[in-house]
Order: C-alpha cells, then structure tokens, then sequence
C-alpha cells in the first residue's frame, strides 16, 4: 500500500504538537537528526521503518497511525508493523535490523 507522505507529515506535526515537544527533542528522543525530522515534516523525505517506529514509540502512538491514520487494535497493529518490516528489510542496515531485534526480545 502506497502512503502519501502528506498525510504522514501533517500527523507527525500534529502530534509533536499535541504532545507539547519540541522538534529538538523528538529528534533526540528518535535518535535522528533535526534535518532528518525536518525533512519529514516537510514532506519530501519518508522515514525507514526503524525510524518510523522510534518515532511513534517517542510520540506513544503507533506505526499504523503515523502512516494511515488508522487506530486499530493490536492485532492489526502488529500485522502492520509485520507488513513495515517485510517490505523494507532490504533497505535496513544491520544496526537498524539488530535495534529491531533487540525491540522484540525486550521483556
């Protein structure tokens, strides 16, 4: 499923808002660089899965609504977040598939 990257951005900037944080410290938080959130709230760049998920765990929101706007239950939510992965395993580095690993063993 193709997701237009202005509805992303728009739910990014909403949330960053609706959670009083500012852009530094989200991008602290998400491990990434302010010019890489900036991008992505301008909507000219799409983060990797990895990214995607540091920011909506940062955010405390999901995958799912970052990308669709959806509010689904977990069982929906991890077949998303399994669908996210699959796709785009081939664009992951190996820290960005061992963080992924190291999510998943987490007690």
């Amino acid at each position: 499923m193709f997701v237009e990257v202005k509805d992303f951005n728009i739910r990014l900037k909403e949330l960053i808002t609706q959670r009083g944080m500012t852009q530094k410290t989200l991008a602290q938080k998400a491990n990434i660089t302010e010019s890489a959130l900036s991008h992505y709230l301008k909507g000219d760049r799409f983060p990797r899965a990895a990214v995607l998920s540091d920011l909506a765990q940062c955010l405390g929101t999901t995958v799912d609504y970052l990308m669709r706007g959806a509010v689904d239950d977990e069982s929906n939510e991890i077949k998303s977040v399994t669908r996210l992965i699959a796709r785009n395993v081939h664009q992951m580095n190996k820290e960005e598939k061992m963080k992924i690993i190291s999510i998943l063993m987490q007690d």
